[in-house]
Order: C-alpha cells, then sequence, then structure tokens
C-alpha cells in the first residue's frame, strides 16, 4: 500500500499504518502515491535503521523498537516525531546492544 520507502521502513521496524502515519506526519493518501519528496526525515530513519537491520536482524530490531530501554521505549519516541530521541536510542543500541531483562 505506501511508497516503496516508506514501505521499507514500515516493514523493518514493523509499524502499521497508522503508526507509520504517524512518524511521517502524513495522510494515507500521500503515502499511498508516494508523494513523500518533502519528508526528509523518512530517507533519514531508512539510513539511521540500515545498519542496525544488518547487524541484528529486521525481527530483532522490531523487538527493540518497543521494548523500555534506558530513554523509554523507541517507539515513543518516534510516534511523537523525536526523531533526536530515537537516534540517541539508537546509539544506545549501537553501544550496549539489544539488553533483554527478566520482569
Amino acid at each position: 500500500m505506501p511508497s516503496t520507502a516508506a514501505a521499507l521502513l514500515q516493514d523493518r521496524l514493523g509499524l502499521d499504518d497508522e503508526e507509520l502515519l504517524a512518524v511521517l506526519d502524513e495522510d494515507p493518501l500521500t503515502v499511498v502515491a508516494g508523494d513523500l519528496d518533502h519528508k526528509p526525515e523518512l530517507p533519514i530513519l531508512l539510513a539511521l535503521t540500515q545498519e542496525p537491520a544488518a547487524r541484528i536482524g529486521p525481527a530483532v530490531l522490531r523487538r527493540w523498537l518497543r521494548s523500555r530501554g534506558p530513554r523509554g521505549r523507541p517507539i515513543d519516541h518516534l510516534l511523537a516525531r523525536d526523531f533526536a530521541a530515537f537516534e540517541d536510542d539508537l546509539d544506545a543500541l549501537e553501544q550496549r546492544g539489544f539488553v533483554v531483562r527478566g520482569r
């Protein structure tokens, strides 16, 4: 349904349609039509998540996105469009790895 770049981000991070629209701050028709050239966050998010997805795998990256880390859940930062905090989350992932703790 979404444009190729948006679909790649959606698949890589395991976002549902509503989450993708919130992250891109865009309406469904614009995403489906692929009219996202005015959205610099899309290629930036793809670039930021490319290496972690390759290193730890898409399934683990999707799980990490919804897990509570030292600064909260990365998905919450994305949905709030706090891309600086999301980048910090990715830096923490790079430095610490994906740490799984018991409940």
